[in-house]
This record gives C-alpha cells, sequence and structure tokens, in this order.
C-alpha cells in the first residue's frame, strides 16, 4: 500500500448531497492536506435505480463552493480513471470470480421467489431468514450443486449472482482510528451479494476493488457505514490484500431530542441541510441550500469542523489553513453530534463582519441596481456588523431609499419640542452649503447649530433620527445621511416641519 496519505470522497449521486456529506469530505480534505496526501473523488453508482440526472454536478459545485480541492477523480482524472463505477463494470466480474476460484464466494441461482419463500417459511418459525454458513447448505447454489450442472446453468445464461462465502465461526476484529477496537463474530454477517445478476457489482465488492486499486490508505466515512466494516475486512482478508485505515465519523444529530438529522427535522426548524439549493428533477420540489440562504462558504466549513471534532483550545474562528494545521483524528469525538443551527449563525456573523466591503458589495450589487460600486460598499460598511446574512443587508437598507411614512410615536411624544424643532430647521437651512456632502461634514454642520442654539447634542439625536429614518434606532445616522445624499436629506427634514 502506498506511504503517501490516500483518501476518497466517493458519494453515490441519488439527489442533493446531505450536509453530513460536505463533512465528511471536509474530514477526509483536511487530513489529506495535514500528511501532504491527496484527495479523490470517486462516484459510486452502482445503483443504477437510484440514480438522479444533476446529482453529480451538484456535488462538484457543493465541494468547489466550500473551498474542497480534488486532486484525483471525477473533474480532474487521474491515473486511475474512469472514477465513476459503472464505467468500471468489466472489471469486477473477473475479481469476484477470482473469489470463487479460491472457494472464498460462491454463484447462487435462487430466484426471488425462491427467497420469499423462504423468509416465510423462517417468519412462520418466529426467525429472520439469512442467507448464511447455515442455510446455504439448502439453497440453490455452486456449494450445493454438482459442477457440471453449475457450469451448464451459466452456459445457458441463467440469472446468477455471486456471494461472499462468509467463514462459519470467526471473529473479525479490526480497529478503528476513531473507535478503537470493534468485534464482530461471523455469524452476524450473512454472505453478501458481490456481483448482481445484472453484472454489477454490490456497494461492497466495488468499493473494496476501488479502495484497493486506487491505493487508498485510509477509509473516513460515515458512522452508518460501521456495520458494513466487518464485511469490508472478510473482504480484504478474502482477496489477500492490505486493508486500508477505517475511521467511522460521529452521527449528525437533529437539534433536539434523539435521532439523526433529516431533512424533515430542517423543514420544520426552518434551516437547510444541503449545501445549496436543490430542485428535485422528478417532482420540481426545491429545497433550500446554505449558500442561498446567505451563509458564507468559510462559515459552513468552521461549523462543520466542529461538528465531531474540537481542536482542544479555545479558539473558534479558523481559515481553512488553520484547520489544516490543527486538524487530527485522534480529537474526533466518538458520540453524536448535535445540528445546532443557532451556531452556524453566529459563525456566518462573524464572517460577515471580517468580510472586506468591496466582497460583500460584489455579491450584493444586483440587488441595488441603481446604485454604483462605491455607494453599495458603503450600504455594506454601514449595516454588515448588524446583520448575519448579507441579503438582509438589502432588507435593513430599504431606509436609506424610502422617506418614512410613520415616526416613532414614543420618540416623537417624548422628545420632540420647540428646541428640537429649531435645531432641525436650522440644520435643513445649513445644509445646502455642505460642501461635499460626508458624515463628517453633516456632523460638523450638526455640531455648530447645536452649538450656537445653546442645545445639546444628546437632545437631539434620537428625534433627528426619527425624523430621517422614521425609527427610534438603527445604524451610524450621520453615515446613512451620507448615503441617503444631501437633497434627500434636505427634504426628510423639511417634510417634518
Amino acid at each position: 500500500m502506498s506511504t503517501q496519505v490516500r483518501v476518497r470522497f466517493a458519494p453515490s449521486p441519488t439527489g442533493a448531497l446531505h450536509i453530513g456529506g460536505v463533512r465528511t469530505a471536509l474530514y477526509n480534505y483536511l487530513f489529506a492536506r495535514q500528511t501532504g496526501g491527496k484527495m479523490l473523488l470517486r462516484i459510486e453508482d452502482t445503483d443504477q435505480n437510484r440514480f438522479v440526472p444533476g446529482a453529480e454536478n451538484y456535488i462538484l459545485e457543493a465541494l468547489a463552493w466550500v473551498g474542497i480541492t480534488i486532486d484525483e477523480g471525477i473533474g480532474v482524472g487521474g491515473p486511475h480513471e474512469p472514477y465513476r463505477q459503472s464505467e468500471r463494470k468489466h472489471m469486477y466480474r473477473d475479481f469476484a470470480e477470482t473469489l470463487v476460484a479460491t472457494d472464498k464466494a460462491y454463484y447462487a441461482f435462487d430466484t426471488p421467489e425462491e427467497l420469499d419463500e423462504m423468509r416465510q417459511t423462517f417468519e412462520k418459525q418466529g426467525s429472520a431468514f439469512q442467507y448464511n454458513s447455515i442455510t446455504r447448505t439448502r439453497l440453490k447454489n455452486s456449494l450445493t450443486l454438482p459442477l457440471e450442472e453449475v457450469q451448464a446453468r451459466i452456459a445457458a445464461g441463467e440469472p446468477h449472482v455471486i456471494r461472499l462465502k462468509v467463514p462459519a465461526k470467526e471473529e473479525i476484529r479490526f480497529k478503528d482510528l476513531i473507535r478503537e477496537w470493534v468485534n464482530v463474530h461471523s455469524s452476524q454477517i450473512d454472505d453478501k451479494v458481490l456481483l448482481k445478476a445484472d453484472g454489477m457489482p454490490t456497494y461492497h465488492l466495488a468499493n473494496v476493488v476501488d479502495d484497493h486499486l486506487m491505493g487508498i490508505t485510509h477509509v473516513i466515512r460515515g458512522e452508518e457505514w460501521l456495520p458494513s466494516a466487518p464485511l469490508h475486512v472478510l473482504l480484504y482478508q478474502s482477496f489477500g490484500w492490505e486493508r486500508p485505515e477505517f475511521a467511522h465519523l460521529p452521527l449528525l444529530l437533529k437539534p433536539e431530542g434523539n435521532g439523526k438529522l433529516s431533512k424533515r427535522d430542517a423543514d420544520l426548524g426552518g434551516f437547510p441541510v444541503f449545501p445549496l439549493e436543490w430542485k428535485d428533477p422528478a417532482t420540481g420540489t426545491v429545497a433550500r441550500g446554505f449558500r442561498e440562504d446567505g451563509y458564507l462558504p468559510e462559515a459552513v466549513v468552521n461549523f462543520l469542523a466542529f461538528l465531531g471534532w474540537n481542536p482542544g483550545t479555545e479558539q473558534e474562528m479558523f481559515t481553512m489553513d488553520e484547520l489544516i494545521t490543527a486538524f487530527s483524528l485522534d480529537k474526533i469525538h466518538k458520540a453524536g453530534a448535535r445540528f445546532d443551527i443557532a451556531k452556524a449563525k453566529w459563525f456566518n456573523q462573524q464572517y460577515l463582519r471580517q468580510r472586506s466591503d468591496d466582497s460583500i458589495a460584489e455579491l450584493l450589487k444586483a440587488s441595488f441596481p441603481a446604485s454604483t460600486a462605491e455607494q453599495v460598499q458603503s450600504i455594506v460598511h454601514l449595516l454588515k456588523d448588524r446583520v448575519t446574512f448579507p441579503q438582509e443587508i438589502v432588507e435593513q437598507s430599504k431606509f436609506l431609499f424610502e422617506a418614512p411614512t410613520q415616526y416613532d410615536e414614543q420618540v416623537m411624544n417624548s422628545k420632540w419640542n420647540a428646541d428640537v424643532a429649531g435645531v432641525v430647521q436650522a440644520y435643513a437651512e445649513a445644509l445646502p452649503a455642505v460642501e461635499p456632502f460626508t458624515a463628517e461634514t453633516a456632523k460638523e454642520a450638526l455640531h455648530k447649530v447645536t452649538d450656537e442654539k445653546g442645545i445639546k447634542l444628546g437632545k437631539v439625536m434620537q428625534p433627528l433620527r426619527v425624523v430621517l429614518t422614521g425609527a427610534a434606532a438603527g445604524p451610524d445616522l450621520m453615515l446613512s445621511m451620507e448615503i441617503m445624499g444631501k437633497a434627500e436629506v434636505i427634504n426628510r427634514l423639511t417634510k417634518v416641519l
């Protein structure tokens, strides 16, 4: 096996990539980058019945959005092409036949009807049917049929599968990098189908063969694959291959209660579970995405990194490079990770504040078609510390373009008086001469008016804000006035007088 770390992310193109899948890809990527290894992307589409058009492109776009770059595989190419399992179909039969030849697997000719009948027989006796070392002796396969009959059936093109011959009494033991030692008795594993009647491999065979041929050194995947790991260990043993290290990641748990995070939990909680918006090609149903909801990719990466891993320090904000340096498999938790969307929002707020005004303005420019790039940057600068998502800047900036039609009654009743009205009048009359009109010059002009009137600035500021915006509180008033423009400010002041 290669001494260089080689990991892979191997999703199935059956629909939108779940955010848990993105976390799996992220952990693989961080481990590969930290160790100077390679990250592969393989598409596992052996189940053609579940193939969904557009899903593969969605996976590529989602990984690119969060900043996970692929070294080898789909979209990049490499020495082990093709990286789509359906295009590797021709090679799997040879490997399955090798196992048959070494008495590690066998041909099974049982029809679906015959297997159903066997299941029903077992159910009547109060037990569950398993195709295993005991039942296989009573079924129609190459272990019970004469060799000549087996050859004749195959030559005649009779449908058949190839099953793994699981040892009858064997302890399967392996060390998982996260869960330590895992022990399973072979009696708990049935004789899994390796090659289906249509010639397509099952996930188990294709997965092990491809990982071996592609030199994968570490299989980092979700906990839901842990029950399959003993079977995969058996397959490596049956082939006589060195197996990769296994690391099974903790489940993502729903925000409240018990159980795995689902799309239904997300719909009920009003948050996404997919990285990007997904439109189901069959039903037209649209599922929301983190990107379209306004999450920044760096916030999503930071949020996902902490779902099951902790650096062991107080630091919470990490760049991708910092995550690569800090990441280690031995700091991944065994217990499931609670999906706390409030934490995701917190990360988004922090990263939004760190982003440059011009980069956020670029995201929002289509929402301000009548404004210049400089004006949009000013709007972003004014509001970005007050929002969680970029699009909230658009909503919260409406007061800059629309004069108020209603005014905060509490402030106007308690703080509007003749003195304040006099300051506002004088200020409106002084502003035409203010050039250039900026937050700074507008503030200087206001100071001059209040000094001349002998009124403290504190008595004027809130009523002035209400006059200009309608609200008692809001972002920096002078900067707001600069964005509104001098003519609009004067219009709003005179309107109330």
